[in-house]
């Protein structure tokens, strides 16, 4: 952490300015100077015009949980696209949905959102409603009975949380949420 919150500030202003100028040159999917060019002053005017409150994040990426959250991500998303499928051919079969609600165990909002995000990318699960200050998450599931009871789709969320936190929260964030960094953490991420 920056002792000068300013210098911290512009570092992560230049970072995007930088992000923004590779995308927007991808986007045109020609190198040339008009485009670099177009693509900072476009940066500068997204970063100084529209001015977004900042995000605290005082974790830091663990690579090996970074590797299991993302490939326990790919793993549900083929396995639910099939199950999906299976539930939309299935003729004369009505799926029985419902909203449950989740209460998360971090109420970081970068933590929150991550968790929701993954969360509404897998088929068969979307976000309803989430509520910043109690870190609940409204989620409507498409059919309980696929997806293994109320509890076990609750159980879900709540496991995909605790792999977002594992791969980015800091050791006091985890130890706040109840995930030890242990031997008992890593037996944790494989269920």
């Amino acid at each position: 952490m920056s002792l000068h919150p300013r210098r911290a500030a512009w570092r992560f202003q230049w970072a995007t300015i930088a992000w923004l100028t590779v995308v927007w040159v991808l986007l045109w999917g020609d190198v040339t100077w008009g485009n670099v060019v177009n693509g900072v002053l476009l940066g500068l005017l997204v970063t100084l015009g529209l001015r977004m409150t900042p995000v605290d994040f005082h974790g830091r990426v663990h690579p090996g949980a970074l590797a299991v959250l993302l490939g326990r991500f790919v793993y549900d998303l083929v396995r639910a696209s099939f199950e999906v499928s299976i539930v939309a051919l299935r003729p004369r079969y009505t799926p029985r949905g419902a909203v449950i609600c989740v209460q998360l165990r971090s109420h970081s909002d970068i933590y929150l959102t991550m968790t929701a995000e993954l969360v509404s990318l897998v088929p068969g699960s979307i976000i309803v409603e989430a509520h910043r200050l109690t870190g609940r998450l409204y989620v409507h599931v498409l059919d309980v009975e696929t997806s293994g009871g109320i509890e076990k789709a609750r159980q879900n969320v709540l496991d995909q949380e605790a792999r977002v936190l594992r791969a980015l929260a800091s050791d006091d964030e985890l130890e706040a949420a109840g995930l030890g960094r242990g031997l008992r953490a890593v037996q944790g991420v494989a269920g």
